[in-house]
């Protein structure tokens, strides 16, 4: 198991910057999910890792070993780093075993390490079976087991389930993560699904615009995240305009407590639609269904303030649908998370970028 450092990493191609001045650690032993909108430096990051990327300032340590800043390259192949692209690339002429075995040397393709591999991905017994002759989630097992194969330092996958179905990608991705835990691997996963990065990573990293604007445990990023921009990325969010007084929040949803040492004065409140209680009689405010989306296990419903503000609400099971146009009473459950007022556009505040090497 291996440790990763990344301390103040740029990486530039032309006058774009594509990261600027990344700071990360990914704990050993340990699956950490990267997550952010197109274009915020996730696969350029993910290169910088493998070594297909020379860095332009910073410095990057696997292990406690520089692999990459103050004047050093290390390549791909002397990192001991495996990547699983978001196609599985197998090879169409090999079968299963072959395609793990690929670039394992001769003791270890004889010893059981590939059919041990392909048990951690679910495919014992699959060894003979062209690529061909296989699902798109067990094409991607494959590739997983032939990233695991050698026992890298680190594993980095980019998007891996992206291309398959919703169904099918809930599952492999945690089968995965349960390959990974029992292998002892590093992982690194890109992702732009907020959904997958929470369910599945123990450290969840949000980038934008090529800056790490939070890294935390999923938990902490989706109950406390770092500003409303988080917030509304990672997962669904309700931010409204507030003054505090004494730990509590006079909203449009009515008087809220919001957690942590918040000054008086004006905020940014965030209440997740969970934390909205469709509730009857008196105790609340009285809102109007706008909409009833049903999703199976919950709905969102949409609903209308007396003051113009829009907001949803989560509710479990379903519920039973709420007529269009009807009036319910709605509370706040719960504190929630107040943010400066300044903050409401949710852009994050440049850092000092250090320069190494």
């Amino acid at each position: 198991m291996s440790e990763v450092v990344v301390s103040g990493v740029i990486k530039r191609y032309g006058r774009v910057t594509a990261l600027a001045g990344v700071d990360l650690r990914v704990p050993s032993g340990r699956l950490t999910a990267v997550l952010g909108p197109s274009g915020c430096g996730k696969t350029t990051l993910l290169r910088c890792l493998a070594g297909f990327e020379r860095l332009d300032a910073g410095e990057i340590r696997i292990d406690g070993a520089l692999v990459a800043g103050g004047g050093r390259h290390l390549p791909t192949h002397r990192r001991n780093i495996a990547v699983v692209p978001q196609e599985g690339a197998l090879f169409p002429h090999l079968n299963v075993a072959d395609n793990v075995g690929y670039g394992l040397d001769r003791a270890t393709r004889r010893s059981d390490r590939i059919a041990e591999v392909l048990a951690l991905v679910g495919l014992a017994g699959f060894g003979a079976r062209m690529p061909h002759e296989l699902s798109g989630g067990q094409q991607q097992r494959v590739a997983v087991a032939r990233a695991l194969a050698p026992r890298p330092s680190v594993v980095l996958l980019d998007e891996p389930f992206s291309a398959l179905d919703a169904g099918l990608r809930a599952g492999l991705r945690h089968d995965v993560r349960d390959a990974l835990r029992a292998d002892g691997a590093t992982g690194v996963l890109v992702t732009h699904d907020q959904g997958e990065a929470l369910s599945v990573a123990d450290q969840v990293v949000v980038l934008r615009d090529g800056r790490v604007i939070q890294a935390a445990a999923p938990a902490t990023v989706y109950r406390e995240p770092a500003n409303p921009w988080v917030a509304e990325f990672v997962g669904d969010a309700v931010l409204l305009p507030a003054d505090v007084e004494q730990g509590v929040a006079r909203t449009a949803l009515g008087l809220v407590p919001v957690t942590g040492a918040v000054p008086d004065g004006p905020v940014t409140v965030l209440v997740r639609p969970e934390q909205v209680r469709l509730t009857a009689g008196t105790g609340g405010v009285t809102a109007t269904v706008l909409r009833h989306d049903f999703h199976g296990h919950d709905a969102l419903v949409g609903l209308g303030l007396p003051d113009g503000t829009r907001i949803t609400a989560r509710v479990l099971d379903g519920g039973a649908p709420v007529a269009l146009g009807g009036e319910v009473t709605v509370r706040v459950d719960g504190a929630a998370r107040a943010f400066p007022a300044d903050a409401s556009v949710g852009r994050p505040v440049p850092t000092p970028v250090r320069l190494v090497g």
